[in-house]
This record gives structure tokens, C-alpha cells and sequence, in this order.
């Protein structure tokens, strides 16, 4: 959200950085600078006149706005106004407002025009203005093209030699995906940009050849960048046998990457003389910003702004760098000494020495590296502009990440559901919620996997399980089942391959395991392993090998490795444990049966996600969003309100603190009812007496009121009797690696203490919900179990889209628990609804885009 008092930095479509900001009456003298730049043209297109200069009448007006009914935001490049939008309403209280920017000569054709727009729009909405009006020159092909492709339904008159355009602000599928599409674009190429540099800028490489700074400057040398490589010196004239310069403007080579290897006070110079020689970005392997206190952290703060107003993205502070092993490029400019080879995994490490650990690892297994990137203190450049990057480079096949927090998780989800379909996604990513993170218990681990699979992440634990899943992916196809066929010369290698299957939810095709001897020679394996690698009964081959006895077979016999090629003809993917051997290329090989099985397993739950159609997001009916945002008044919530807007109704209740109220209450609700405890953790709690069902009279209700005062206290609640149904739960907590999930399950004491709970990241779609319904382990209670009459499981589908929609559009609403939730045959009831509310930020991932 950008509010008065907050600027924002914004990617363009070149993938470079500006800042955006409100106008302030100070501005004058930039706004007057800026018009001097203007072309005659580009005068007349915005002011239908040749405009020469700004009246001083005009320019106060242009500078003074009331951010309300009167809003501008100026576009800053390198500190310099190059762009300004604004919008006036048309009237007070007018719903509508007129609409206009202009964007200085040198900067059209970025994309400044459209994130104006964003802004404005975002602006205007919060003001209650619903529809923009704008008048464009027909000549104004440029503005025109804005307005036409941001997604919104535009009207168009043309009267008087102008345009007259009209259209609603409010969100649409359309602009959203537009939006969105823009935000993939720019962020891919601002990767873009790091990863192919035309020339590398390094800084603070010591002459003595000590130093991270020399150990870059040295790796670039080595790896055989095929751009220039700069050092820069204070007073050294060569530095690693290259030639060294004062500053990077003195080199006069083309560089668009610099690396920093300076202490943190020296950074924000080193910012100003790249930004001088025209660099995009900055690899900041130098540590001592966040990570080492709150001097650290301003200081990072103000590295990061320079760098932004200079135009460029920063990966670090406190990195292990970049990589790219693309042969055009050869770039190593990490601490790394080697890379592993080339080849199609895309690598991404929050952290510089887990990255280290990671490249070595991926060289010792083959696996083939495109490009890796490390984010150190992810002061910029994080996993998801890596993901926007990777999605369309030709190089990646396979995306593998290391997180040890999310920044961003709705944006997170949200690309990994959309990249997933295209590419597979690899996370070792902890499971833990950090402490302040939502008020409610998430989910656990086993519910946190369950999510990483809804947005097609396959999720790992360790390390070794990282590079388990890599190396399958990138070698062998997917799986089309889970049928797998496990052949092997040992009968307790087969076996135990055969129990791991099972365990992770794979079946052992009919008629194995197969096992051939420990005698079978090359020629046995081979026309074993091609038998079962056409076996239309088997979807994936596990083969595992022991070494035979000494002299049990001639040296020929014995190359049953050989016999691999054969069977990988077929297209069916193949996983090996061998004892013995060097396995050829593109068969992953694995230390032990158990870690073949599970990464294959992991590989057939992601082909399964795959082969599930995504399902769509219902626009539910009876939705009122006016009157969630009355409920949501900052003076105090009404949560009954809320969730009526929703669509969601909560059956009525009474908070009672005498026998006396109760019946008062029960006279206006209507005989018979239910006397709860008021206390929220006892209000659905049959088990210890604190509620009391069916009371239908007076004097029962008396008797029982005295009962409940004296265990639980004077406050109580009375409800209506509802007809019984199967007590479910429904609740909204914040997840950090998701934002805002909706977990369903059924109610009671047991299901609560085994965590019996679904969860789903919002949006959620029509088959979310289905699937939420259905995966607790106790919902067969909700299908008719042991004879009783099925729930209406379509209503409680119907329930959770709504409460997903509530928490995906209500960034104030942090918590929410419908608790019990009663299910039956002819419906559902929510019996007592519990919201809890936050401040008014947005979340990351909505409103305009900004970095």
C-alpha cells in the first residue's frame, strides 16, 4: 500500500528501479525541471497546447494535494522527477475521478505509465472512488495502448477531437493477470540482467591476492568469464594480473555487474561510482549489515535505497554470490572455487555457507548446474525473483531453493502454483513458525508438507534429500503411476526396496520384486531389467545391486551396469542403488534403497499434483464488500457483520450474566435452547459440563443456569436449539511460509490433541475445498459412517470457499475459528464464530506492484 508518508521502490520493464512517491509542495522546483525536458510533443499530448512553461498558479496547484479526494505521485529516477500521475474527483463525494500522467521524454517505453496507474487506482479505491475518467488526444497512441491493455472494461467516446475514456478501478481477473504478467516480466529480467553481464566491476579485490574480494576477482578469471573483468584499485595499477583502475568509469568497458567486497562504510560510495559506469547491479559478498545489529541493518537500509534511486537490485548483503554456467557466459562470481558442471538445475541458497556445502554436493553427485544464486541477508533479490527468472529461462528444467524464511509467502504460493505447472520446484525449507507469527496453533509438519504439495513444491528435509530429488528430476522422466517394478540380484535388497515403496505410498506392481541371483550375470540383469521396463504393469524401476562373491562371475558378466542403457530407452524413470560399479550418465544413483524410493515417491506425489486439474476459484454469490469494510470499522469489529457479508451467518446468541438475563434472552430467542459457558475454549465443551442442550422451560433453564454459574462463573450464553449434526472446525491462521491458510476438521477432544486438521493457502479454489472435506482423517463421520445418514458436504465446501475468500480480501483479519460448525444431512449451522483482527498494512502480495 503507499500512503502518504511511504515511498516505494518499483521494478520498470527493462528491469531497473525507480522510486515512487506522493508529491509534496517541495517538489516545485523537480516538477519545473522536469517540463524543461519535455519535447513539444510530448507538452502538447498532455496538455493539448504547446504549454511552454508552468504558470506559478499551476505549479502550486500540481504540487498541493489533499492525498484524498486529490492525489499525485512522482516517479524518481537517480533523485530526479521523471514522470508524475495524478487524479482529481469529479465533485465531492463523486465516486469518480479524472485521471492523467505524463512521463518524461527519456523514459517512455519503461513501463512508468502503467505502474502510475497501479498506484492511482489503488489510491483512488481507498477513497472510495470506484471509476476513473480520463481525455487523451487520439494522436496519443502511447496513452491510449495504457489504458487499453491494463485488463479494465474501457468505454470510449470521441467528441470534440478528444477521446473520453471511462472505466471501473475495481480488481479484476483480467487486471490482476495483467498486473501479474507484468510483475513476471520485469522481476525475470532484472535476473536476467545479473546473471548475463556484459563486464563485471569487483571491488575491494586486495592487490595481495587475501581477501573474499580477491577470491571473486579470481574465480572470474578462472572460470573463464567471457566479459571483462574490472578491479578496482585506490592505487594498484594490476590486480590478479588484470588491469586495476581507480574507478569503473576510468575502465571504459562496458559493466553491468559489480561485486562488492568493501566494509559495510564503504558500501554506499561504491554504489555511486557503479551507478557512474552504467552497472545494473550489485553482488554484495561483504558482511557486517543486518545480520550484525541495528548499525548494520541502517546501514543495509541505506546501501539498498542508493542502490534502488541508482537504477539496480542487489543480491547480499553478506552473500556467497552468482553463478551462471551458460558457455556464453561462464560466470562464477561466488566464493565457490569450482562449480559443478553445466547443465539445467537452477540453484537458489539463502545461505552463503550452506551454499558452498550445495555446489560441492552438486559436483560430487553431477548434478548439472544453469545458474545459482545466493541471497545472503535478501535485502532485494529473493527466491521469488529467482522463481519469476527461472520460469522462462530456456537453461532450467529444475528449480531447487534453500529458504530459511519467507519474505514474501502469498507471493510465494502464488508462483509456485503457477512455475510447478512447468517446471518442478525443490524446497528444503523448515517447517517451524517463527515466534510472533499468528496467535492460533498452524499446522504442523505433517500439514506444512500437505501445503508445499497444494502449490506443487516438493518439499525435503534435509540436504542429501535436496540432491536426491535433483538428480532425478533432472535425468529421468516423470512417473505416469506409482506401479513400480524393483528388480535386484538380492533378496534383502529387493525386500527392503519393496517395504520402502510401501511406506511411501508407492505399490509394488504384480509379480515383484524380482529377484535374479546373486549368480545372474550382465546378460540376465539386462534382459530382466528390459522386461520389466516394458511391463505395462510397471510406471517406475527400482534396481538394486550387490556386489557377488569373489569369482563368482568373469569380468564380462560381472559390467551389469551395461545393462542400464536398455532399459532407460523405454522412457520410464529409473532409480539404482549399486553396491559396486560406477553407474552411467542419467541413471541416478543413491547410497542406500530407502533414499531411491523416497525421492522417486517424491517425484510420483509431484506428477500426481500435475495430473489433477487446478480447479478454479467460484465468484460466491451473496457477498456484500462495502459491508465487511463497515464491519471493519478501526474504532471496533463486528465480527457477526463480517462474516454476514461473507455470506456466513452465525446462529444468533446472548451473553447472559444472571438467571434472570437467561431468561429474558430465551423468551426473545424462543424455547427450547442451549446455556453455554461464555468462555470461548469451553463453549462447544459437552464433555465437561459446560453446555447444557435442549432446556425447554423456564424453571429448567433457572436450574441449569445455577448449575453452570457455580463451576464455570456467572457468564454464559444462550442460544437457539439447532437440529444435531457432526461438530466440525473451521479456521483461518497466518502460516509464514503461505500468508493466510484455512484449515477444516472435525470437532472433539481426540481430533483436537492428534491435530487432525487440513489446510489449504488461500485463494482457495473449488477443489481445495473438496479436498479439505474430505482429507481429515475422521471425515469418513462426514460419508455415513457405521450407517448414519452423509453430511452435506457440498455446504461445508460452500463454507470454506467463503471463509478462504473473507481472509484472502481482509489483510485485517488474522485469525478466525468457527467453532463447532455442525454439520447435517439438509445443511450446515456455525454455531460461534471467533475474529481476530490486526492492523490495517497490506499484505505483500497485494495492491500495486513494488519491490
Amino acid at each position: 500500500m503507499t500512503t502518504v508518508d511511504q515511498p516505494v521502490d518499483v521494478l520498470l520493464s527493462d528491469g531497473s528501479t525507480v522510486q515512487l512517491r506522493p508529491i509534496d509542495p517541495t517538489d516545485a522546483p523537480g516538477i519545473v525541471a522536469m517540463h524543461s525536458r519535455f519535447s513539444e510533443r510530448t507538452r502538447y499530448l498532455r496538455y493539448f497546447s504547446p504549454y511552454p512553461r508552468i504558470p506559478e498558479r499551476d505549479l502550486i496547484r500540481f504540487v498541493t494535494v489533499d492525498h484524498h479526494d486529490r492525489e499525485a505521485f512522482v516517479v524518481l529516477a537517480a533523485d530526479q522527477i521523471v514522470a508524475v500521475g495524478r487524479y482529481e474527483r469529479l465533485g465531492p463525494q463523486a465516486p469518480e475521478a479524472e485521471v492523467a500522467f505524463v512521463v518524461e521524454d527519456a523514459h517512455q517505453g519503461r513501463g512508468i505509465g502503467s505502474v502510475l496507474m497501479e498506484h492511482l487506482a489503488d489510491a483512488a479505491r481507498r477513497n472510495d472512488i470506484m471509476s476513473f475518467v480520463a481525455e487523451v488526444l487520439p494522436a496519443n497512441g502511447t496513452m491510449l495502448r495504457v489504458f487499453a491493455d491494463f485488463g479494465y472494461q474501457v468505454q470510449r467516446e470521441y467528441a470534440d477531437g478528444v477521446v473520453h475514456l471511462s472505466f471501473p478501478i475495481a480488481p479484476t481477473e483480467a487486471s490482476l493477470e495483467v498486473q501479474r504478467g507484468r510483475e513476471h516480466r520485469t522481476e525475470a529480467r532484472s535476473i536476467a540482467r545479473l546473471l548475463a553481464p556484459r563486464g563485471i566491476v569487483v571491488y575491494g579485490a586486495s592487490a595481495t591476492g587475501q581477501g573474499v574480494g580477491a577470491a571473486v576477482l579470481g574465480h572470474l578469471r578462472d572460470g573463464g568469464f567471457t566479459g571483462a573483468v574490472v578491479p578496482v584499485h585506490p592505487s594498484a595499477s594490476t590486480v590478479a594480473g588484470l588491469p586495476a583502475y581507480p574507478s569503473a568509469v576510468d575502465a571504459r568497458a562496458p559493466v553491468d555487474l559489480a561485486v562488492v567486497a568493501v566494509p559495510p562504510e564503504a558500501a554506499t560510495a561504491v554504489v555511486a561510482d557503479a551507478a557512474a559506469a552504467g552497472v545494473h547491479g550489485l553482488v554484495v559478498i561483504s558482511a557486517g549489515f543486518a545480520e550484525a545489529g541495528g548499525e548494520g541493518a541502517a546501514t543495509q537500509r541505506a546501501l539498498v535505497r542508493a542502490a534502488h534511486a541508482a537504477g539496480m537490485r542487489v543480491v547480499g548483503p553478506n552473500c556467497l554470490g552468482v553463478a551462471n554456467t551458460d558457455p556464453t557466459v561462464r560466470l562464477n562470481a561466488t566464493l565457490a572455487p569450482a562449480l559443478p558442471p553445466a547443465g539445467r538445475v537452477g540453484i537458489f541458497s539463502q545461505s552463503g555457507a550452506f551454499g558452498v556445502a550445495l555446489l560441492a554436493e552438486a559436483d560430487r553427485r553431477g548434478l548439472g548446474l544453469s545458474s545459482f544464486v545466493s541471497a545472503g541477508n535478501r535485502a532485494d533479490v529473493s527466491g521469488n525473483d529467482l522463481l519469476q527468472y527461472w520460469q522462462d529461462d530456456p537453461g532450467t528444467d529444475v528449480i531447487m531453493l534453500y529458504l530459511e524464511t519467507f519474505g514474501n509467502p502469498r507471493k510465494f504460493a502464488r508462483l509456485a502454483r503457477r512455475i510447478g505447472r512447468a517446471k518442478p520446484v525443490v524446497a528444503l525449507a523448515s517447517p517451524a513458525r517463527p515466534p510472533g507469527v499468528g496467535d492460533a496453533t498452524g499446522p504442523d509438519e505433517v500439514a506444512v508438507a500437505a501445503l508445499f504439495a497444494q502449490s506443487g513444491v516438493i518439499r525435503v528435509d534435509t540436504v542429501p534429500e535436496l540432491l536426491d530429488v535433483g538428480v532425478l528430476l533432472a535425468n529421468q522422466p516423470l512417473p505416469a503411476g506409482g506401479r513400480v517394478g524393483v528388480v535386484g540380484n538380492s533378496s534383502a535388497l529387493t525386500g527392503l526396496a519393496a517395504t520402502a515403496c510401501v511406506g511411501h505410498g508407492l505399490s509394488v506392481a504384480d509379480g515383484y520384486p524380482r529377484d535374479v541371483g546373486p549368480s545372474a550375470g550382465a546378460a540376465e540383469f539386462a534382459a530382466a531389467l528390459a522386461d520389466t521396463a516394458a511391463d505395462e504393469r510397471v510406471d517406475a524401476l527400482v534396481v538394486v545391486f550387490a556386489p557377488p562373491l569373489p569369482g563368482q562371475l568373469t569380468e564380462v558378466d560381472a559390467d551389469v551396469t551395461a545393462a542400464l542403457p536398455a532399459a532407460l530407452a523405454l522412457g520410464k524413470p529409473t532409480v539404482a542403488t549399486f553396491l559396486v560399479g560406477r553407474l552411467p550418465p542419467g541413471v541416478p544413483a543413491y547410497g542406500g534403497v530407502e533414499e531411491a524410493v523416497r525421492a522417486l515417491a517424491r517425484a510420483h506425489r509431484y506428477a500426481e499434483w500435475l495430473r489433477r486439474p487446478p480447479g478454479v476459484a467460484p465468484e460466491m454469490p451473496g457477498l456484500d464488500r462495502a459491508a465487511a469494510q463497515a464491519a471493519l470499522r478501526a474504532d471496533a469489529t463486528d465480527p457477526g457483520a463480517l462474516l454476514a457479508a461473507y455470506g456466513i451467518d452465525v446462529v444468533a446468541s446472548v451473553s447472559v450474566d444472571s438467571a434472570d438475563a437467561a431468561v429474558d434472552a430465551a423468551s426473545q430467542l424462543g424455547f427450547p435452547v442451549a446455556l453455554k459457558a461464555a468462555a470461548p475454549g469451553l463453549r462447544h465443551r459437552l464433555d465437561l459440563g459446560a453446555v447444557r442442550l435442549d432446556l425447554p422451560d423456564e424453571p429448567t433453564l433457572r436450574r441449569a443456569y445455577a448449575d453452570l454459574a457455580a463451576t464455570f462463573g456467572a457468564d454464559a450464553l444462550v442460544q437457539p436449539m439447532v437440529p444435531p449434526g457432526v461438530a466440525c472446525v473451521v479456521e483461518v491462521v497466518e502460516d509464514p511460509a503461505f500468508g493466510p491458510v484455512v484449515g477444516f476438521g472435525l470437532g472433539g477432544v481426540a481430533t483436537e490433541l492428534l491435530g487432525d486438521r487440513a489446510w489449504r493457502a488461500v485463494p482457495l479454489t473449488d477443489r481445495d475445498a473438496a479436498e479439505l472435506v474430505d482429507e481429515p482423517r475422521a471425515a469418513p463421520l462426514l460419508r455415513g459412517h457405521r450407517g448414519a445418514a452423509p453430511v452435506d458436504r457440498a455446504a461445508l465446501a460452500d463454507l470454506l470457499l467463503r471463509v478462504g475468500q473473507l481472509a484472502d480480501e481482509q489483510p485485517r483479519v488474522r485469525s478466525l475459528t468457527l467453532n463447532p460448525v455442525l454439520a447435517r444431512p439438509d445443511g450446515i449451522s456455525v454455531l460461534h464464530a471467533q475474529v481476530g483482527v490486526g492492523g490495517v498494512a497490506a499484505r505483500p502480495d497485494t495492491g500495486p506492484r513494488r519491490l
